[in-house]
């Protein structure tokens, strides 16, 4: 699967994008990421990608031309039907895990356009045809840790990118339940009280220890 990023701060994402997992995954050709400076799209001589908003307003909006050359260079580049292009925004559909799922089985490209300041022109989106996306409710400051939450979220589900065996305990009606993880040692020792795993984990088991999984799931 291939994603490309278009953003004014490509080297915020270096050092995730070049760590573990998706490192692995992408030496291995299981994914592609390409980022793309929006600046470099931008026929102003100071390569100015922004602007004051029309009605006013604090701050400024990212401008349409510069992230649709963007999108129109990239889309030249890559012959997909199977492709989305996503616009990051606080007032967008809330991302999870069943969008994951459905992206990854269904596509196998993504355009992934990081907004900054107040916002990105709203006729991008309708250019585009692109979906507005958020990853909670909240506010950041940009779009590029969003991109990096639904690379991360998307390639773990890509064959070959994680442990099978980590997957099949997600289930396409589990994916919303998680449950408490212990590992070693048994007994923990902290400012001189013991912290115990649960004995059940300790039995051996398996239909207990699935009971008490069952029991204890919370939702994400």
């Amino acid at each position: 699967m291939r994603f490309d990023i278009v953003t004014i701060f490509p080297h915020a994402f270096d050092s995730y994008l070049n760590e573990s997992i998706l490192k692995r995954a992408q030496k291995k050709k299981l994914i592609q990421i390409k980022i793309y400076n929006l600046r470099d799209f931008s026929k102003n001589k100071y390569k100015k990608v922004d602007d004051k908003p029309y009605g006013g307003g604090a701050g400024m909006i990212l401008m349409a031309e510069p992230i649709l050359r963007a999108g129109q260079f990239i889309k030249s580049k890559v012959k997909n039907k199977k492709r989305k292009v996503v616009v990051f925004s606080a007032k967008g559909k809330q991302f999870n895990q069943k969008m994951a799922y459905d992206w990854s089985k269904k596509l196998n490209h993504l355009i992934l356009i990081s907004g900054r300041y107040e916002g990105i022109d709203e006729r991008v989106k309708q250019i585009l045809k692109a979906e507005e996306i958020s990853i909670g409710p909240y506010v950041l400051t940009d779009g590029d840790l969003p991109a990096m939450a639904v690379i991360s979220a998307v390639a773990r589900l890509l064959p070959g990118v994680i442990n099978c065996e980590s997957l099949k305990e997600e289930s396409f009606f589990n994916l919303l339940l998680e449950y408490p993880h212990y590992t070693r040692p048994k007994v923990f020792i902290f400012k001189g009280k013991k912290y115990s795993v649960p004995k059940v984990l300790l039995s051996g088991n398996h239909k207990k220890i699935k009971e008490w999984r069952r029991a204890k799931q919370h939702k994400r």
